[in-house]
């Protein structure tokens, strides 16, 4: 059995096969737990659907009656069908979180957000015209989902041995992967600040940044689509 079969599950794959875009396959991803071996549940036990989107897109294609009767690992503690569950937020909060200190690396993410709706609703107010207005966002999490959206590297460069000599080959790159790196260098900008700034203040100036697709993160991306762009001389040593 293969390592995606074991991962996804059959589940999975009738769901990706109704995805078109990238963001709703990573939608579809950020339900799917992969468990660390070894697990206590059979191969053929389904990740739980819980969010009410997925379960009425499940209805429309009639997807839904032939997982019916198929049984069913039980949810974790974080996964809900909450309207205020956001995947995306609460992988945020893992990524924050140090040695354990959850409530803490909530506790700066809520703080953050907020710093963002301040800064937005001062804006909305400084705003004279009606268009003006309309483009600004106040809503926090749109803006997070925004920033990481900016981040996402398109391309990675990957070492590759030949002839004695590392070469720097471009490649595409994983939803997973490129997901990781756009979170990472979010909290590696709000880190490289000054010791008087809190964490805080910091990030939500880097979320705001990246939403306007300015900013270090930003930069950082496009320095790696320009190396890849500059060393694609080296892109056939992938297939040999």
């Amino acid at each position: 059995m293969s390592n995606f079969r074991y991962k996804v599950g059959p589940l999975a794959k009738c769901v990706f096969q109704n995805h078109s875009t990238r963001s709703n396959i990573w939608s579809t991803l950020m339900q799917y737990r992969f468990y660390p071996r070894p697990t206590s549940f059979p191969d053929y036990f389904q990740n739980p659907i819980f969010r009410k989107e997925d379960q009425a897109k499940l209805i429309e294609s009639n997807e839904l009656k032939k997982l019916a009767a198929l049984p069913v690992k039980p949810p974790a503690a974080y996964e809900t069908s909450s309207v205020y569950h956001d995947p995306l937020v609460s992988k945020l909060i893992n990524h924050v979180m140090k040695m354990g200190n959850k409530k803490l690396a909530r506790n700066l993410v809520e703080k953050a957000f907020e710093n963002i709706k301040r800064i937005q609703i001062e804006r909305y107010h400084l705003a004279t015209t009606p268009e003006e207005k309309a483009k600004v966002i106040l809503n926090p999490k749109d803006i997070l989902h925004k920033a990481v959206e900016n981040s996402k590297p398109l391309l990675q460069l990957l070492p590759i041995k030949r002839g004695g000599i590392t070469y720097q080959v471009p490649g595409p790159i994983t939803e997973k992967r490129s997901l990781f790196l756009a979170i990472k260098w979010l909290l590696e900008a709000t880190n490289d600040k000054e010791r008087t700034i809190h964490f805080p203040e910091q990030f939500a100036w880097e979320l705001l940044d990246a939403a306007n697709n300015t900013g270090k993160v930003v930069k950082r991306k496009q320095d790696i689509h320009r190396q890849c762009e500059a060393n694609r001389a080296y892109a056939h040593y992938r297939w040999q």
